[in-house]
């Protein structure tokens, strides 16, 4: 009796297994809204990296200006570190990010 219930169990877990790798394989493609949604997320996250690269230079170079001339003011110092402290994070927030969706996109496709 177990063993009647173990092929049955086995048969239909593979029977499972079999019919969604079928409707997977069968439905290949996007409708065309969802592509157009799909590519405009993609050009946005495109631009935001072009952008956030320049933006954190900017952010680490007058950081350090500020540093620089601050004049031995403790505060002017403290705020330029921080000022690069949160750019270069921000930028690696945005980066990981970039690398997080790239990895989901290349697992899903």
């Amino acid at each position: 009796m177990k063993k009647i219930f173990y092929y049955i169990l086995c048969l239909l877990c593979l029977s499972l297994v079999f019919l969604f790798s079928l409707t997977v394989s069968s439905f290949a493609g996007y409708p065309k809204l969802v592509n157009k949604i799909v590519d405009a997320f993609e050009d946005i996250k495109s631009y935001i990296v072009a952008i956030a690269t320049p933006l954190a230079a900017v952010a680490i170079g007058s950081g350090f200006l500020m540093q620089k001339f601050s004049l031995g003011d403790e505060e002017r110092i403290r705020g330029g570190k921080k000022l690069i402290r949160t750019s270069v994070v921000s930028y690696a927030f945005i980066l990981a990010l970039d690398l997080i969706i790239n990895l989901i996109k290349t697992l899903i496709d």
